[in-house]
């Protein structure tokens, strides 16, 4: 169930009615403001977003597709990192070492040096070096090539629709390629982890001896953003990744935070022009733009007096219920927050936060800008109904039944006792006292009463558990029958956007079926040592 609020615009509407009735004329409503613009680059591609939102402020061509080169490395950091310990040995291969273009970065390794997990990561991403990107990757799925699906399945998850990874390092390879679009959502995963930024923004690192530097290496990073004795400094800069090949042009991929607004930066096919394009992009968002915890300013859906129900359960006390606090929407500087809008979502989604009942999307004109979620605080005793497990209730419907058979017993004894106690005041109690043989009879329905509403409230507790299990069961088919179906379009969807890329590139789908056919065979025929250079 969606519910749409719109703060000013249901007023607005109904002004705008009175004044028709009146004979009034109509006052124009304010527009929202506008989203700032104006921002130019000389590379060919190009998109700088909110790190926090996913907010797109500002791009040029964000989804067409270019060579990335080795900000490539990016991904392949982050499936190690989510896949290995940092202490785990890396021996590499002949294949990693010598399977790379001539002349390429590496970091002077050879065949048979081991390395830890942590060591090759810094080699990669601070050296850019291609071997360690190869090394890594056969560590992690054996191969390179197989390697290269885990780093597409990754994407995909990630959001990416423009994107094919071929090889773990960014070199020329024309089935190898993504657009700004997708390295930033790539870029923005590899933020939010910790170690990959502890990694990222290092000034320096002293690598262990190997053969070929007996003395051991120290490695500095290539983004030059990063480093405060050149004129590319960027205050507020977190880290980032260079890249180039003569067909990529230069790529670089930075993230830069000031004033709690953390701006994630990609340029693609740069012209020697990367760091003032970069610099470029992130000055014209930290100039325009501020991101914001919605708990901050959405008092809707914690303070509303009416009352609600979730998944069928109803809530009397909505004190209890809270918006995440690290949660933020991103707006321009100018903005006013009532000119934002709020649809609230109950469809439940796997990454939800413990507590979550309802999500609630926030859009400025017709722009998203932020998601939060709406929680229910656990440590309150009066947040909603439980819904018990079948133990529980199994459990119940046996202490329902054995207090009907203990009262059933009961109510028999008590019964024969009464007519005993009132036969024998009949025959020996003084006529005079008529109450004598009447005060236990009443105890005897006293308790019979008391004992038989105890049953009739065991009874409807029981009803009420079966009542509520039926509901959440109810509300389970529903869900999966609705997870179901959202899978089939997004399917759908995907299929769709395969077939707009393919327009796009001027190829059928049978050629670009017969090309991965070709490709596949002489991939699997081919040994690894007969590889051609550079691929």
């Amino acid at each position: 169930m969606n519910i749409r609020y719109y703060p000013l615009r249901r007023f607005f509407a109904f002004l705008l009615c009175l004044t028709l009735f009146a004979g009034l004329p109509a006052q124009t409503v304010q527009a929202a403001p506008y989203w700032p613009e104006g921002v130019s680059i000389e590379a060919e591609g190009g998109i700088v977003i909110d790190a926090n939102t996913g907010v797109i402020l500002a791009g040029k061509n964000i989804h067409t597709a270019y060579f990335p080169a080795s900000i490539t490395k990016i991904l392949t950091a982050l499936i190690v990192i989510e896949t290995c310990e940092p202490d785990e040995v890396v021996t590499y291969s002949h294949n990693a070492v010598y399977n790379v273009e001539s002349g390429s970065s590496n970091a002077g390794l050879d065949e048979g040096d081991r390395l830890t997990v942590l060591d090759s990561l810094y080699a990669m991403l601070l050296r850019s070096a291609n071997e360690a990107a190869n090394a890594l990757a056969e560590h992690v799925a054996g191969t390179t090539e197989d390697f290269a699906l885990l780093m597409n399945e990754k994407a995909e998850s990630l959001g990416c629709i423009d994107s094919h990874f071929n090889n773990p390092s960014g070199l020329n390879d024309p089935e190898h390629y993504t657009s700004a679009h997708d390295m930033a959502l790539i870029a923005q995963a590899a933020f939010e982890n910790e170690r990959f930024v502890e990694i990222d923004s290092t000034l320096y690192y002293d690598l262990p001896v190997t053969k070929r530097n007996p003395d051991g290496l120290r490695i500095y990073p290539g983004h030059r953003m990063l480093k405060k004795n050149t004129s590319s400094y960027y205050p507020g800069i977190i880290g980032g990744k260079t890249g180039y090949t003569s067909l990529a042009g230069n790529t670089l991929v930075t993230c830069a935070e000031r004033d709690g607004l953390k701006l994630i930066s990609v340029i693609l096919n740069g012209h020697q022009t990367h760091y003032t394009d970069t610099k470029a992009l992130l000055d014209f968002g930290f100039e325009n733009f501020q991101s914001v915890p919605a708990a901050d300013f959405d008092t809707t859906y914690t303070s509303i007096e009416n009352d609600m129900t979730i998944a069928g359960l109803p809530t009397t006390d909505l004190s209890v219920l809270e918006l995440q606090q690290d949660c933020r929407v991103t707006l321009p500087i100018e903005a006013d927050y009532d000119d934002i809008i709020s649809d609230i979502s109950y469809d439940q989604k796997d990454d939800a936060p413990d507590g979550a009942i309802a999500q609630i999307s926030y859009t400025y004109g017709n722009r998203d800008i932020g998601s939060t979620w709406l929680l229910v605080n656990l440590n309150s005793p009066e947040a909603f109904v439980p819904i018990p497990d079948v133990a529980d209730t199994q459990e119940a419907l046996a202490q329902g039944n054995a207090i009907a058979a203990d009262t059933q017993g009961s109510n028999g004894s008590l019964s024969s006792g009464s007519t005993e106690t009132t036969s024998s005041s009949d025959t020996s109690a003084n006529p005079g006292n008529g109450n004598a043989s009447s005060t236990p009879v009443t105890e005897s329905a006293s308790t019979d009463v008391s004992r038989t509403s105890g049953i009739l409230r065991t009874l409807l507790k029981i009803i009420l558990l079966l009542a509520v299990l039926a509901a959440a069961f109810f509300a389970a088919v529903t869900f999966r029958s609705y997870r179901r179906q959202k899978e089939a379009e997004d399917r759908e969807n995907r299929y769709f956007r395969r077939q707009q890329r393919l327009r796009d590139m001027g190829v059928s789908e049978e050629e670009f079926d017969q090309l991965l056919q070709q490709r596949r065979s002489s991939s699997a025929s081919a040994s690894p040592r007969k590889k051609r250079p550079g691929r």
